[in-house]
Parts: structure tokens; sequence; C-alpha cells
């Protein structure tokens, strides 16, 4: 096992018992934990670079790159030639895209390493990317030096020309390597870009149709080309090719459901081709029309664009025509959700969980609208028909848990409420959603409220960046009277480039008034009845502060 250098004067036998507890709280996903123990071994040896490596990993898996850049130093700064700490760094900086540091990182992995050609290669194209083409084009020289025309260095070499606008040297190597793989649809769409670049545009449109007349017949050529295509980002000439694709019958049903699935996925798709996007769609429907899995594409590219009312009503059709179609009834289900449209939810919820009386997420989809629209003996029920069909599936029961739990908080059952929270938990202390919403619950009745901090706190180290745990800490640290520390917590939330949410800026005002800031907890509260109108609650807030 690897522990690191170390100090001269150190317990190592009480060192190594305490590093390997380390290694098994992280394997175990116990990453807090584990850093406790690692805090250990750095105070038993403080020149333990292992330690500071395995705790850089740890903070880095929770998102905090600050720290992990940290310890990550320190691990170097103990044994300065390390790869493992040099690829950490570097990897780091690249992510925040400060190139230059990431290439500093790298310039000493190869120049400690110079037999690991994968790292100059990478250094290669980190030149390329930051636009020091000259270094670039010397490793990428020396390894076609060295082996010849390539399918790696060669592919580096001829992109990185084409990036400092090359075109002439890019164009003889890429005719090197089309006289190796003539058929490459890659190396042919390099050649065409390359053309393009030069001006030559007639000459471009030869090779793209090239490449367009051998797909004709050819359904894994045409799957290939569509795949250069999107990895190219060239969608007009994608879209050309597109109802070829889909219309072809020797291409299968799956392949053509992944392409346009994969196009779903892609925003800049969803900006500049959705409306051919959704034709193409509603070619391939036509030519499936008993499909359960194909009609769902339409719905899904609405989704994706935010037009949740469009996608219902179409999954509306789809099982009006369809009743059978579970997965339409899913989506539907899950449009009302997303949209808060709990009455339809509960209608609909209903029939679904009737006909599809064995789906736990039909039972669950239910029992939420219910939840939402007060039937509370409703929801319980079909809670307990969902905590059946979960079977011994963990995650499942805890979802039901957490359900029963907010149905008896509505209830204003608080005792009951809190004491299946406390079983959720003893079933699993590290599901977040728990943790989250029993820590709100006991701030919102003035319970218990170390331990709600301690639990939301737990909450936030493992996701912080989410808006909805961080607005729920921010409400508990002020139940606790920490207002400096919720104020700047909220402050982040609001400038977060989310979508505003009512309840942030309602929290926000109560901590500013706290702070006997009542100018600005008004506009806040405003700006929370502007989102949601239904918060008159407010309006006598508004009226009081500062009276």
């Amino acid at each position: 096992m690897m522990t690191g250098r170390h100090g001269n004067n150190y317990d190592a036998a009480a060192f190594n018992y305490v590093y390997v507890e380390a290694i098994k709280q992280k394997l175990m996903g116990n990453g807090g934990e584990a850093l406790k123990y690692l805090e250990q071994c750095i105070k038993i040896n403080s020149e333990s670079d292992a330690a500071y490596y395995q705790m850089a990993q740890i903070v880095l898996s929770n998102g905090d790159i600050k720290n992990g850049k940290k310890y990550a130093v320190r691990a170097l700064s103990i044994d300065k030639e390390n790869i493992w700490y040099l690829m950490m760094l570097a990897g780091m900086y690249y992510k925040e895209r400060n190139l230059d540091s990431a290439i500093i990182y790298y310039e000493k992995a190869v120049k400690n390493n110079p037999d690991k050609e994968n790292l100059k290669l990478a250094l290669g194209n980190l030149y390329s990317e930051n636009s020091n083409f000259e270094k670039a084009k010397i490793i990428f020289d020396s390894f076609d030096k060295k082996y010849g025309v390539n399918e790696s260095s060669t592919l580096s070499a001829i992109k990185s020309l084409m990036s400092a606008k090359k075109y002439d040297e890019a164009l003889v190597k890429v005719q090197l390597l089309l006289k190796e793989y003539p058929d490459e649809l890659l190396y042919n769409g390099l050649l065409a870009e390359i053309y393009r670049g030069n001006g030559q545009n007639e000459k471009a449109q030869e090779v793209y149709d090239q490449i367009l007349g051998k797909t004709l017949d050819n359904p894994q050529t045409q799957l290939s080309l569509c795949d250069f295509l999107i990895t190219e980002k060239r969608y007009d000439e994608l879209f050309l090719l597109l109802n070829t694709v889909i219309l072809n019958n020797k291409v299968t049903r799956e392949d053509k459901i992944s392409l346009l699935a994969r196009l779903i996925e892609l925003p800049e798709i969803i900006k500049d081709k959705g409306n051919e996007l959704i034709i193409g769609i509603m070619v391939l429907e036509a030519n499936y029309k008993e499909d359960d899995i194909i009609p769902l594409l339409r719905p899904e590219l609405m989704i994706r664009q935010s037009k949740l009312i469009d996608a219902s009503l179409r999954l509306e059709e789809i099982i009006k025509t369809k009743p059978e179609n579970y997965y339409a009834w899913e989506k539907l289900l899950l449009v009302y959700l997303q949209l808060g449209d709990y009455i339809k939810l509960m209608i609909k919820g209903e029939e679904c969980a009737t006909r599809f009386n064995i789906s736990f997420l039909a039972k669950v989809l239910y029992a939420n609208g219910a939840l939402e629209n007060g039937k509370y003996s409703i929801a319980l029920e079909e809670l307990k028909k969902a905590e059946i069909l979960a079977g011994d599936n963990k995650d499942s029961i805890i979802q039901v848990l957490t359900m029963r739990a907010d149905v008896y908080y509505r209830m204003k059952n608080y005792t009951k409420a809190f004491e299946i929270f406390e079983e959720a938990i003893k079933s699993n202390s590290e599901e977040l959603t728990v943790l989250n919403n029993y820590a709100y619950y006991l701030a919102e009745q003035n319970m218990k409220l170390k331990e709600a901090e301690e639990m939301a706190k737990k909450v936030i180290e493992k996701e912080k960046g989410n808006t909805t745990y961080l607005d729920t800490y921010a409400w508990v640290l002020y139940k606790r009277g920490k207002l400096n520390e919720a104020d700047k917590i909220m402050e982040a939330i609001i400038n977060s480039g989310e979508k505003p949410d009512a309840e942030w800026y309602e929290h926000y005002g109560f901590i500013l008034k706290k702070q006997k800031k009542c100018v600005k907890a008004i506009e806040n509260w405003s700006i929370a009845i502007k989102i949601d109108s239904t918060k008159t609650n407010l309006i006598k807030e508004i009226e009081n502060c500062g009276r």
C-alpha cells in the first residue's frame, strides 16, 4: 500500500492503522469520515504526501477544487516528481480553463517521464489548444518522424495546423492519411474542412458529395457519417442526410431511435434545428405507427425546448390513441409534476395507477398529486401500496418513507413525521433528500436546530451547488441566529443564474428583516409575490416591516 514519503520521527504503526481506516471509509463512500482519519494521519506524519493526495481526491469528488488544489500542491511539494500529483493539478487547472498552468504541470510530467509518449502527445494537444502552435508542431513532427504517418499524432498535427490556419501544410498531411485510409470519413471530412478554410468551397462540396454518394446503400456508412457530422457540428449537412437515414429500411429501428435521441440531447440542435428535428421525428413516427417508444421522442424534444404544455398535450393524444402505452403515461405524469399541475397529476395518476397496478412509480406519482391537493388519506393509501411494490429495493423504500413523512408533516402530525424521518435515516444515513427535508422541517418547527444544522451541512458538503439544499442550510442557519452566514448563502443562491424561486426571496426577506434591513427585505418579498402570487402572507410582512 502506498502511504507516501515519511518524516523521520513518527509512529509508523499508528499511521498505517489510521491510513488503512481512511482508505476503507473512502472506498465505502464515507468521504467525510475518511477526511477525519486522513487529518489524523497528517498529525502523526505531516510529510505524508499520500495522505494529502487522498484528501485532494475526496474533496475534488465533492466539487471543491479550491481545497483539492491546496492538498495536491502540498502532496507535490513533498514528492516533486510524482506523476499522479502532477496530473491531478494539471487536470484541475484544465477544468478551470487555465491552460497556461495546466501546461506547466504537463511539461514537468513529460520532463520527469520522457518514456511516457502519451503524456508528450497530450502536451502537444494542450499547446495547440492554447495557440502555442510552434511548440505543438515540434512534438507532433517528432512523432511523425519516429512512427511515420499514423492515426494519432498525424491527426493531432492536422487539427493543430488547421487551428493555426496553415491549411496548405494541413492538406499535405491529410492527403498522406487518406493515401493509407481512403475511406475513413473523419479524414475525408477534414479534407473538406481544409478546402473550406482555404476558400475552396467547390472542392469542399465535391468531397461532401463523394462522402454522401458512398452512403446511399450502406446503413453503417450513413450512421458513421451522421456521427462525424455531429462531432464536427456540421448540422446543415447532417439534416440533409437525416431523412435518408430515417427512411432507410436497412438501418435498424434501434439505431434510428439512438440517433434521434442523441440529437435531442444537444442544446445547439434544439436551439437552431428544433423544427427540422420535429419533422424528422414525425417521419419516423409515420413509419412505425404501432411503436410504443418512437412516439415519445417528440414530447421529449418539447420538454427539452421547455414547451411542457405542448409535451403534455402530445402525450395526452398518445394515451388516448393507445391507452396501453405505459411509457407515455409515465412521461405524462412526470410532465404534470414538472409543471406543478397537481390536479391533473392526481386525476391521471389515479387512472394510471389503476390501469398499471403493479407500477411503483405510478403509485408514487398519484400519491404526490394527492398530497399536493390535500388528499392525505389517499396519499397514505397509495404509499402503502407503493411500499409493497418496492419489495427489498432500499432506494424505493426510502422514497416512500420520505413522502410519508411529508404527508404527516402536512397533516401537522409532527411527531409521526419526525419518527418516520428517523426511521429513514436509520435505513440510509447518507440519503440527501431525507436529510435535507428533515433538517428543513425541524427548522420550521424550531426543534433540534443543532442537529438540523449538522444534517443540512452534511448535505451541502456532498452536493455543493444544489440551490435547494443551500436554501435549506441558509434557513437553518437563520433559525440558529447565524445571520451573516445565512445572508451570504442566500445571496449566492440568488446570483446562481438558475430560474428564480419564490422561496428564495421569501427566506432572504426574513433573514434581512432579522438584520433590521427592512428596505431590502421588502424588495425580496415583493419579488417572491411577483413570482408566486399565492404568497399573500408576505403582504402583511411588508406592511409591518420596520414598524
